[in-house]
């Protein structure tokens, strides 16, 4: 694997810092947001019998945390790919 161009390394990191900062947004949203801030908007409805605030506070947040690292998983791997640092060249296509 070669070495990127300096240039090339401020704009994946810059990328990748977006992506960090995106999902952090979404993960305080959902776990402050959904759990504290919107509660009672969100208990008019129910989930599973329970009200949709609660569901939130006490698991619906842990989905969505589960669900944002699959999704950075997947953005960063096609960022990896895009410039070139991708860990699955020269290693023979094992994976």
């Amino acid at each position: 694997m070669a070495e990127p161009e300096p240039q090339s390394r401020t704009r994946y990191w810059r990328r990748n810092l977006l992506y960090v900062e995106l999902l952090l947004v979404v993960w305080f949203v959902v776990s402050f947001g959904c759990g504290i801030l919107f509660v009672d908007e969100l208990d008019r409805w129910r989930l599973g019998g329970f009200k949709l605030g609660f569901w939130f506070a006490q698991q619906g947040s842990i989905y969505v945390f589960v669900a944002i690292i699959f999704v950075y998983v997947l953005l960063m791997n096609r960022l990896d790919r895009r410039y070139g640092v991708d860990e699955r060249e020269g290693e023979g296509g094992d994976r």
